[in-house]
């Protein structure tokens, strides 16, 4: 996985870690690097979706294309001219330990 790094190297690099960071920021710096790669991960497949819808609506802006179907039930499901609707519910946020 690492190539050419031995157990030797990698028990160096963490002897240095624990000298920079300390024992009792470990478990912290663990942390946010979860959170982190979690958080680029989330990203990642947002992208992904955003860029499936850009190109959903070219298509459907381009003469001649049949409509989707979920462009007709959204259509269905707007509000009448002058009136406002309510925001989508948001998802409850996972408790933090």
């Amino acid at each position: 996985m690492f190539g050419s790094m031995g157990i030797t190297e990698l028990v160096l690099i963490l002897f240095i870690v624990l000298i920079i960071f300390g024992a009792g920021k470990l478990p912290q710096l663990g942390e946010g690097l979860g959170k982190a790669i979690k958080g680029f991960k989330k990203s990642v497949h947002e992208a992904d979706a955003i860029e499936l819808e850009a190109q959903q609506a070219q298509v459907q802006q381009q003469p001649g294309a049949p409509p989707a179907p979920d462009a007709a039930a959204s259509a269905q499901a707007a509000p009448p001219v002058g009136t406002t609707a309510a925001p989508p519910p948001m998802a409850p946020e996972p408790p933090k330990v």
